[in-house]
């Protein structure tokens, strides 16, 4: 492909991109763009679930909640008043308390920070069904993944399903599929995978994203920077909930499903999520250079957003 056809190919997939996000109107009321759910978070690790979250509030969620344990809560909290936080997850108790809310979630996202405890990980089990059964698009990230690869089947045949794992998460989660098996082609690979486990989107991060359900497959390389400071994943998770949401709800009308034939809804969503973060990370390494972190990154989100999709922002 040559440079022009890339950058007119880059430029129709921003377009599509732009095709979902919804308008502000001043008729909208709470909630209607987003009620996104980040559950993650422990005592060792309280800047993931916040990352997460506070990504999806920048990009235009109305609220977010956080799931996270007990000694978690007060520390996200005092990150920001905006965020709506409930310090169970590490009761026994945690999903029976969790399923009521579950209902309002536009889509979740599980896995920042959230640990390797056994209590947390079995909780996880039965929210991942849970969600399945209130058919909510959901996001599993961080050692979510961890969880996926002793039980990839719990995720088998969700359509609504998007995993983001890093290189060496997805060189696991692959082999623990195929019974050891190490894949050699990375876009053919993670294809082929989204196929096994039955239509599940996968968005493998590395120098490109590559994002595919297994029928359609599209690669982000939208540039970043060689700063690889930690939490851009995270910010990643946060986007994708939010851009789920948004794209689920476009796709379900037929003319904007008629308007976007070479994506589905989790491919484009997908999309727009890895965009977003890279050129946040491009944005912040300009200004700042070897002394980017993520909070630096988050400062851009709305500088990236309005340069990528040119609409009411």
């Amino acid at each position: 492909m040559s440079n022009a056809e890339s950058t007119e190919e880059f430029s129709s997939e921003r377009h599509l991109v732009s095709s979902i996000i919804p308008e502000l109107s001043f008729k909208a009321h709470k909630g209607v763009n987003g009620r996104i759910a980040v559950v993650g978070g422990c005592r060792e690790y309280t800047g993931a679930p916040f990352f997460s979250a506070i990504s999806a509030l920048k990009l235009g969620a109305d609220l977010v909640y956080v799931f996270c344990t007990q000694d978690a809560a007060p520390v996200i909290k005092s990150y920001s008043p905006e965020l709506i936080v409930y310090p169970l997850l590490d009761r026994t108790t945690a999903l029976e308390e969790m399923i009521p809310i579950l209902p309002k979630m536009h889509s979740i996202v599980i896995g920042p920070g959230l640990g390797r405890n056994d209590l947390l990980l079995s909780t996880i089990g039965g929210l991942i069904n849970k969600v399945k059964d209130m058919d909510i698009p959901m996001v599993l990230d961080a050692d979510s993944l961890y969880f996926i690869c002793k039980c990839p089947d719990i995720v088998r045949g969700y359509s609504k399903a998007i995993l983001t794992p890093n290189a060496a998460e997805f060189d696991r989660l692959y082999a623990t599929v195929y019974s050891g098996e190490q894949h050699k082609n990375a876009q053919e690979s993670v294809s082929e995978l989204c196929k096994t486990l039955g239509g599940i989107t996968i968005v493998r991060k590395g120098r490109e994203d590559t994002i595919s359900d297994g029928n359609v497959t599209a690669i982000c390389n939208e540039q970043g920077s060689p700063r690889r400071c930690g939490g851009q994943g995270d910010l990643l998770s946060g986007f994708l909930a939010t851009f789920a949401h948004w794209s689920h709800d476009a796709f379900a009308a037929e003319d904007k499903r008629n308007q976007v034939q070479k994506y589905t809804a989790n491919v484009l969503a997908a999309l727009g999520a890895c965009m977003l973060t890279r050129r946040c990370n491009r944005l912040a390494f300009a200004k700042l250079g070897r002394s980017t972190t993520t909070t630096d990154m988050i400062a851009e989100i709305r500088n990236a957003f309005c340069a990528l999709f040119p609409i009411d922002s």
